[in-house]
């Protein structure tokens, strides 16, 4: 064991340059996952301390028991309290503090007239709690609102909008409120929370403009006197409130809202660094194989003579594992430290781009140290350990013979496997994208069936690919060109497997790319079959993080002379039968004139104040009919009895259910738009009717305006600032793939000394010969970049097919962006043979011939 490790760590001294592509791609992959858990630690005690640090003067909170949750909105919205429970409460023995505590949503206005937030954190608003140790926010400047039409904005809120102590502005309510800010608050010991914005009013400002009714409140703050517990003060509470009214501890109230920022935003945002940096590592364990591999078959004749010498299999195979873990421990190890570099400065990048996470020092816990290590190892391990056993197989008598680096044929027996896995994997991708009960779990067993496929095809697709492509290269370089197809073709299996970490990077980007062009072409589609309104009135909505548009912003639209209709679509909730389900509140009888709908039976007309129309596929799920009766619970505790009155085809800016705002008015909570479509009068241009309705809306905090076109594309807007964070994210895999196919070069290259000094030494200049290096390395890449694209395209088919289980999605293949992933695919590949043919070109010519 000795002498093999004395060997291990003489080869590595003696071709350390060879490991360099291996130490790289596990450096930065570790570094990537290393970066995301420490950031995740980091910003969860962050985020913990905070809101642990607002909530450490509310012992007690008394709030409605009655939570209705829908898909768009897992936090949920409960029933306002009436606040005469408030004396009670206050005559409670162990009771110090009470206050009321208004809250809904509030979107202020900057300094610019545009909206503050919106768009995913919420913009909250509510009273200023005059108890101090009951308020989770506390005063930094200014003072508190003492009157009517004063407020405190938190300090992230205020310099995001350029306001100050001193302005007047906006505040959404969304009917439009003038407020003068008075004071700047911070949150927990922070400026603000991420992008959530709030703003303090007087408790008479809250309850007027949040609250459905005088008198009402979100819920109930209360302070235990020194000595009182809060389980035992709850527990004095409990037989003074009413039934619907529940108190539960401080404690667990911060805990919810720790867990809704921790356990939804936090785990996503971190499961996506860390599929991302999954993503890295597999196009590492390619580029690590194949450096292992080359160097294996490059020392065969040193491996033959160990075995000549005495050398048992088992010492060959742990010296050549015992390199593969010497430079994963190293690299990992080093990945560490670039990974504390990496959450370090995404602690600094994410307030200069405006999304400020809260402050804090970083947290590094053991889980976050010894996973990625284990992880670093364990990948170079493993991905050196089928080159190891090849050459713990060596025979003692190859030390006596010229060996070839790798057999440059193909066997049959792996194409022939590597067909049967194509078709399978095909079969089962189709048959979940586009089968009759489609299944994403379905079409991703056929993903990786094809991306086995393609590994196990791999040799002898490069070798068609590489002749096809390298003709037009042989004609266009002469002779250059033919040598550097005849090395591309000398081991398609080594081709193959450096193209095939290209191959990965490029086929995910391909996939994300057809992914988001199909859901934008969807959004698209779903605005013209859905939209027949001549332009559209739109601000973020509750569950966007914004505050809506006026219920009266319809009605004052309306009676400009250029509109015909104009028409305000809300959002409810309630319980349908049990379960939560969002309304859409709207006057149905006038829905068709704005809407495109079709399949209707029944009449929009006849709603009234306990009438339901409802989707064709919601109806067919629960059995419904023209006629039906449906059991509603709204979040006020009230059951009523309605009746389905009309059912239409699926329409997406309709939803599911349709009630008339009759109906709504006893239940709802803080009333808005997310909607207001407008059709204008005949014969008015586009140009006047939306500069009318741009007009009229002003007042109500200037709210967007715009045509149908514009409408869908910004609906997608939010696919591109995800896309761009998946190339800016998937660059790494891409970094790490053309650092596997320098490396590869390099070490081809000196597996090929004597013959490139042979070259040099019968005519070829310099130039020939980095021109040659640098085709190679082309052609290495087309095959990847090719490979990549086809894959991609087609899971991303796949994929936009088998999410749609309504079959509404609108497939679109964008050739320009594929176009441009190609030729960054190329011209990366370029790039990778420009060091490798520099270093050939620098080869002493009598060296390289005497070289053996």
């Amino acid at each position: 064991m000795r002498a093999a490790l004395r060997l291990s760590f003489a080869s590595l001294r003696t071709h350390r340059r060879r490991f360099a592509g291996t130490f790289g791609a596990v450096l930065l992959g570790v570094s990537f996952v290393a970066g995301t858990l420490v950031m995740g630690d980091t910003l969860r005690a962050s985020f913990d301390t905070m809101f642990g640090n607002a909530a450490a003067g509310t012992d007690a909170v008394v709030r409605s028991d009655s939570v209705i949750t829908t898909s768009g909105n897992a936090q949920g919205t409960r029933r306002p309290l009436d606040t005469d429970i408030l004396s009670s409460i206050r005559e409670v023995p162990g009771v110090a503090a009470a206050e009321p505590s208004v809250e809904g949503m509030g979107q202020i206005t900057a300094a610019d007239g545009e909206p503050v937030g919106g768009q995913g954190p919420p913009t909250l608003a509510g009273n200023w709690i005059k108890d101090p140790q009951l308020n989770p926010y506390t005063l930094a400047e200014g003072r508190a609102p003492r009157r009517s039409g004063e407020a405190v904005l938190n300090k992230g809120a205020a310099e995001r909008g350029g306001l100050k102590i001193g302005d007047t502005t906006t505040l959404r309510t969304p009917g439009p409120v003038r407020v003068e800010i008075v004071g700047l608050a911070s949150f927990g010991g922070q400026d603000g929370m991420g992008q959530v914005t709030f703003t303090g009013l007087t408790l008479s400002d809250a309850q007027k403009y949040l609250m459905p009714e005088p008198d009402r409140a979100a819920g109930i703050q209360v302070r235990a006197e020194e000595g009182t517990g809060q389980d035992e003060l709850v527990a004095a509470l409990k037989p003074v409130l009413p039934k619907g009214v529940e108190a539960v501890t401080g404690q667990r109230v911060a805990e919810e809202d720790q867990e809704m920022i921790s356990g939804q935003f936090l785990t996503l945002f971190t499961s996506l660094l860390l599929v991302f940096s999954g993503i890295a590592l597999l196009v590492a364990v390619f580029s690590i194989h194949n450096t292992f591999a080359i160097v294996v078959a490059q020392r065969t004749r040193e491996n033959a003579l160990l075995r000549a010498l005495g050398a048992s299999r088992r010492q060959v195979l742990g010296a050549t594992l015992t390199e593969a873990v010497v430079v994963g421990l190293v690299a990992s190890a080093a990945g560490l430290a670039g990974g504390i570099g990496i959450a370090a400065g995404l602690q600094a990048l994410f307030p200069a781009v405006g999304f400020p996470f809260p402050d804090g020092a970083l947290v590094i816990g053991p889980l976050s140290l010894l996973l990625p290590l284990g992880i670093g190892v364990l990948v170079c391990a493993g991905s050196a350990l089928v080159p190891a056993v090849r050459a713990s197989r060596t025979a003692p008598l190859a030390a006596l013979r010229e060996t070839s680096a790798e057999a440059p044929h193909v066997p049959r027996g792996r194409t022939v496997a590597g067909a049967v896995l194509a078709v399978a994997g095909t079969a089962a991708t189709v048959l979940g994208a586009a089968g009759s009960s489609r299944s994403v779990w379905l079409t991703g067993a056929g993903a990786a069936s094809l991306l086995a496929a393609f590994l196990v095809l791999g040799p002898a697709a490069a070798a068609a690919t590489v002749r096809t492509l390298g003709r037009p290269v042989a004609r266009l370089r002469g002779v250059t060109g033919a040598l550097a197809q005849r090395n591309a073709l000398r081991s398609p299996k080594r081709t193959a497997a450096t193209a095939t970490a290209l191959m990965i990077g490029v086929a995910v980007v391909s996939l994300f790319t057809v992914f988001a062009s199909s859901l934008k072409a969807t959004m698209d589609t779903t605005v013209s079959r859905s939209f027949a309104g001549d332009v559209a009135v739109s601000a973020p909505a509750f569950g966007a993080g914004g505050s809506g548009l006026s219920p009266r912003l319809a009605s004052r639209i309306e009676r400009a002379p250029e509109v015909a209709t104009a028409l305000g679509l809300g959002k409810g909730v309630a319980r349908v039968e049990g379960a939560g389900k969002q309304l859409t509140v709207t006057d149905p009888a006038r829905l068709p004139d704005v809407l495109e709908l079709t399949g209707v039976r029944g009449s929009f007309g006849s709603l009234g104040r306990a009438g339901l129309a409802v989707s064709a596929d919601e109806a067919d799920r629960n059995g419904w009919r023209p006629g039906s009766a449906v059991s509603l619970r709204f979040t006020d505790g009230d059951r009523q009895r309605f009746t389905v009155e009309a059912l239409y085809d699926r329409n997406e800016l309709a939803g599911d259910y349709v009630i008339g705002r009759s109906a709504w008015a006893p239940h709802r909570t803080q009333d808005s738009d997310t909607l207001v479509a407008v059709t204008f009068e005949e014969g008015v241009t586009p140009a006047d009717g939306k500069a009318a309705v741009t007009a009229a809306a002003r007042p109500y905090g200037e709210p967007a305006v715009q045509t149908r076109e514009e409408y869908a594309e910004s609906s997608a807007g939010g696919i591109d600032m995800m896309l761009t964070l998946v190339y800016a994210l998937l660059a790494l895999a891409v970094l790490i793939a053309l650092l596997g196919i320098a490396n590869t070069l390099t070490l081809a290259l000196h597996e090929r000394t004597r013959e490139l000094g042979l070259l040099r030494s019968v005519g070829q200049t310099r130039a020939q010969l980095r021109a040659m290096v640098r085709w190679e390395s082309l052609l290495v890449a087309a095959f990847g970049t090719l490979g990549g694209l086809l894959l991609g395209g087609f899971l991303g088919w796949a994929l936009v097919r088998a999410a749609d289980s309504a079959g509404t999605s609108t497939f679109d293949l964008p050739p320009l962006r594929l176009a441009v992933v190609a030729l960054v695919g190329i011209v990366a590949g370029l790039v990778a043979g420009l060091r490798p043919a520099r270093r050939a070109a620098r080869l002493n010519v009598l060296r390289a011939v005497a070289a053996d």
